[in-house]
């Protein structure tokens, strides 16, 4: 199992100090830096500057979603970033949701067709095949790349949530980025991704099982639990004028998978009649630190960086090949504390 970094949560962590950071996970021995793209920097041109300055760490999208650029575009801004960094180029692709459509005037409709289609159109330009394409949602015309990539296979991972997209997964991706789920959850997706490649004749340990967990590290464990409340909050309100209509198909859909319906119900009740500090404030302790029936969701306040590894240790052994760690500080000094956590991990 490979333990990789994000610096992108909790906090802003500005674009030249995420480099400086990428090069201490590298000598810290972490096996990948990724970057998510929503309203915040860019993870393509990050991971171009983290690549300049790094030899061995890989380099992933945690997640891009589809509905920001063409796929012949991101075909070759993955073809430039593979080329760039020898190979090290790990592309995570989402469909994301209507919200983030919307950002860019497009339609949030059929997620799941449109990103196979994607998907094969970013392998053919990234390859630098001769092609034209002509599916449902794109039609490229005749493209093909002025130059032959030296690293033509680009790993592409699809951000999967529910049934039907962890089944595209294991049938057309290289593995799946999951961004909420305990070990109970990683042990039913990683079934589900492996059992839909087997199915057509894949070998599913050739895929990748990607997880994320938060993590914040503090002296007093409350500190570090209240911060991860912070973050937990947006998760559990996101999207309310779906869950407010009664279609509850995002994160909120994880945590009720979880048994936490009934504090979810609660906490998105103090948001919608006090706020979001009211949705914070009623967030249970239960939650973070599980109940003996029930896990605790994928976030970890820890007081050493030995039990963070052990904590950690629950979702390997759930399958997962790859553990994304988005480091949560507790202070404005969000590099300061990266940084740190860093240099426990391999002191």
């Amino acid at each position: 199992m490979e333990y990789d970094v994000e610096f992108n949560s909790g906090a802003f962590y500005p674009a030249a100090a995420d480099v400086r950071l990428a090069e201490i996970a590298e000598d810290k021995g972490f096996g990948a830096v990724w970057k998510g793209e929503s309203n915040s920097t860019d993870p393509i041109v990050l991971l171009s500057a983290m690549a300049a300055r790094t030899k061995r760490i890989k380099l992933g999208t945690a997640i891009y979603h589809m509905f920001g650029r063409s796929p012949i575009t991101m075909g070759i801004q993955a073809a430039t970033l593979n080329d760039l960094s020898d190979g090290r180029l790990l592309l995570g692709l989402g469909t994301a949701n209507a919200t983030i459509a919307a950002w860019h005037g497009l339609p949030f409709e059929r997620p799941l067709g449109r990103i196979k289609e994607y998907a094969e159109v970013v392998r053919k330009s990234a390859r630098g095949e001769k092609f034209e394409y002509e599916g449902e949602f794109y039609n490229t015309g005749q493209f093909k790349l002025s130059w032959q990539p030296s690293y033509p296979e680009v790993p592409i991972y699809f951000a999967g949530l529910g049934p039907q997209m962890t089944r595209l997964t294991g049938r057309y991706a290289d593995g799946v980025v999951i961004n909420m789920a305990n070990p109970t959850m990683v042990r039913d997706i990683v079934g589900h991704v492996r059992q839909a490649a087997l199915d057509v004749g894949r070998d599913a340990d050739n895929l990748e099982y990607i997880f994320k967990i938060r993590v914040c590290m503090h002296a007093d464990r409350s500190v570090a639990m209240k911060k991860l409340k912070q973050v937990l909050t947006f998760y559990m309100v996101s999207d309310p004028n779906e869950w407010q209509a009664g279609h509850d198909t995002g994160y909120g859909a994880l945590f009720e998978r979880m048994g936490y319906a009934p504090e979810l119900a609660h906490v998105r009740k103090e948001f919608t009649d006090e706020g979001f500090r009211a949705a914070q404030a009623a967030i249970p302790d239960v939650m973070l630190n599980g109940d003996g029936q029930r896990e605790p969701v994928p976030m970890v306040a820890a007081t050493s960086i030995s039990e963070v590894r052990d904590r950690l240790q629950a979702y390997g052994e759930a399958g997962g090949t790859r553990l994304i760690i988005p480091y949560v500080p507790v202070t404005d000094d969000a590099v300061g504390e990266a940084t740190a956590f860093l240099n426990a991990w391999r002191s």
